[in-house]
């Protein structure tokens, strides 16, 4: 990770920053204390890796945009200390003003909301129904990301998770740039073997903890050079719980073998498929 990634761009005017950036008068617009210790947030899996920042001291600094979404954008955050740093990527899921979020039902099968009157309203679509959702959402990816953190898939490290903003690692090049996605690259074709033997095992370690991404594909893999990155993982579905989940993990077999089929390396989705099934069960 770095401290400085060189492709931030400004927060659009648009959004309107949470308050607590706002910040007391010993701290400048666009900064806050560090929520790590605050009342209902949680923390990543132990152990936490070593450049988290846990001191109640750390500041956060809003540092810009890195990506917009129908659900959910994408920030840049610092957390310092005087003598330590680090950029973290903050998925802030909409709130129910915004009214974009659109996910398939299908993806919440075999979900279950525990409290009555929430789940009540998310059937409803009430203004409550929907915050109630995007807290949901945010949920399902924090757990997610640390299942498979701790069983060693490659994904992000999420290191907390506020209500509807998402903490996790942010996933660079060397020189301290965002990683780009895997759909920008064309990379030769010995890197293209790599990242096909390393994403093949990743599915594998998916399935067999019997979990399937749901919305697999080149735009939701970051290639930090030799090494791909699983992001977005909101709807990532239990394959037994969901009666769909086989749907789902045949769909990310597809989209996946499509695009390394467009790059040069021809893969067969239904002998993918048929290797994920073996190891789920």
């Amino acid at each position: 990770m770095s401290a400085h990634p060189l492709n931030a761009q400004p927060s659009p005017t648009s959004y309107s920053t949470p308050a607590e950036l706002v910040g007391p008068p010993d701290l400048q617009r666009g900064q806050r204390w560090s929520t790590w210790d605050d009342i209902g947030v949680l923390a990543g899996p132990a152990p936490w890796p070593e450049w988290v920042i846990t001191a109640d001291g750390a500041v956060d600094t809003e540092l810009g945009i890195l990506k917009t979404g129908k659900e959910a954008d994408v920030f840049l955050l610092e957390r310092a200390t005087a003598d330590h740093s680090c950029v973290l990527a903050a998925k802030r899921y909409r709130g129910s003003e915004q009214r974009l979020f659109s996910r398939d039902p299908a993806y919440q099968e075999g979900r279950a909301i525990r409290n009555t009157r929430d789940r009540r309203a998310a059937a409803k679509g009430t203004r409550w129904g929907r915050t109630v959702e995007a807290r949901q959402w945010a949920l399902a990816e924090f757990e997610h990301l640390g299942r498979l953190w701790t069983e060693g898939v490659p994904v992000p490290y999420p290191v907390q998770l506020d209500g509807t903003e998402l903490l996790m690692e942010l996933i660079t090049l060397p020189d301290g740039t965002g990683a780009p996605r895997l759909a920008q690259n064309r990379p030769a074709a010995e890197r293209l073997a790599g990242y096909w033997d390393q994403l093949t095992a990743a599915m594998g370690g998916m399935a067999r903890m019997g979990i399937a991404h749901g919305d697999l594909s080149a735009f939701n893999l970051l290639a930090a050079e030799d090494r791909l990155v699983i992001i977005d993982l909101p709807q990532a579905v239990d394959l037994v719980a969901n009666p769909q989940g086989m749907h789902f993990l045949a769909r990310d077999c597809r989209n996946v073998c499509a695009w390394f089929r467009s790059r040069g390396w021809d893969r067969d989705p239904e002998e993918l498929l048929a290797e994920l099934v073996a190891q789920a069960w």
